[in-house]
């Protein structure tokens, strides 16, 4: 794969007169920050700009304008670009990947996974804790307005996806972009308030249920939460309510490894992973058709609750 670089990518979004900006199903915090704020800044330089994602946005980020305006149908707009972010492979496009491939103008690839291998004609995958993290000197290149709009939507980005600025992968740099985003007027309290600080009473009550069934395995190396679709009607919470539930594992003194299993659809299971740095968990979910991080990735797998929870435990052994 060739990176290309900042200022190509820069020269790119100068150039283009009608861009679409993908995000990845099941949008989380730093696919819809860094492709609303691409958004944003597009427009406020005179260009027309979309973001289309497959599935709905989820509520808890409808504190922020933006995220009300992302379109899940292909609108009759002249495209002469695509963009994706935070999009490790193609397939994460959903049903929007056969349009992405078949484009013929200019397609663009902006993240951070290191399983990425550069699927478009441009590419910056650069490894560091969030794509909001290389939007935000893709944006300071290019001249484009950084306010305080573009500024909290890559906030949410950074902060959502670096963990709160815990995680091992957070660098200098990071904290020099929260440093810049702040002082263009990033709301931070609010942000980490909307995404940490509260919770709907569906969620508590799942959250409960989860807690109550955790399990270890490998000598407690190995913890997992369960989440069935039955779990989910009797809280009356849907699977966008599970985000974080990961952590509860995670934060067992002695642990290696910890998993979310939620129940997706008759025999198929999301699986959220999560190392402490001993295994390469980005590298285990490979092992099922998925990817991410190296200390936090996800895959899914198929199979009876019983048969993923062998599969996954008998991963997780092999990688320890």
């Amino acid at each position: 794969m060739k990176n290309n670089s900042v200022e190509e990518i820069t020269e790119k979004l100068k150039n283009c007169r009608v861009a679409a900006i993908f995000c990845h199903v099941r949008p989380d915090g730093d696919t819809l920050g860094s492709g609303l704020a691409l958004c944003a800044a597009l427009r406020k330089a005179g260009k027309s700009a979309h973001v289309f994602c497959e599935d709905p946005v989820p509520e808890k980020f409808h504190f922020l304008p933006a995220a009300k305006t992302v379109k899940s149908q292909l609108s009759d707009d002249n495209f002469d670009i695509l963009i994706t972010v935070d999009c490790a492979d193609i397939q994460r496009l959903g049903s929007f990947s056969k349009y992405f491939s078949k484009f013929r103008g200019v397609t663009v690839n902006i993240d951070h996974h290191v399983s990425n291998e550069g699927y478009a004609g441009v590419n910056l995958v650069k490894v560091c804790p969030a794509t909001c993290q290389i939007m935000t000197g893709i944006l300071k290149n290019s001249g484009f307005p950084v306010d305080k709009e573009v500024s909290d939507l890559l906030m949410l980005g950074l902060i959502t996806d670096s963990g709160n600025f815990t995680h091992l992968d957070v660098t200098a740099e990071t904290y020099e972009t929260a440093a810049y985003l702040r002082g263009n007027g990033a709301d931070m309290h609010s942000i980490n308030y909307e995404m940490y600080g509260r919770q709907s009473k569906p969620r508590a009550l799942l959250y409960g249920i989860a807690a109550s069934g955790l399990k270890f395995a490998l000598d407690d190396k190995f913890a997992y939460i369960t989440v069935t679709r039955a779990d989910m009607e009797k809280a009356g919470a849907d699977g966008a309510s599970t985000e974080g539930f990961v952590d509860l594992p995670l934060s067992v003194d002695g642990l290696e490894v910890a998993a979310s299993v939620l129940e997706f659809k008759d025999n198929q299971y999301k699986v959220s992973l999560r190392s402490k740095g001993r295994v390469n968990v980005s590298s285990l979910a490979a092992g099922f058709g998925g990817g991410g991080h190296v200390l936090a990735s996800g895959c899914m797998i198929f199979g009876s609750l019983e048969e993923v929870l062998d599969k996954l435990t008998y991963a997780v052994y092999q990688n320890l």
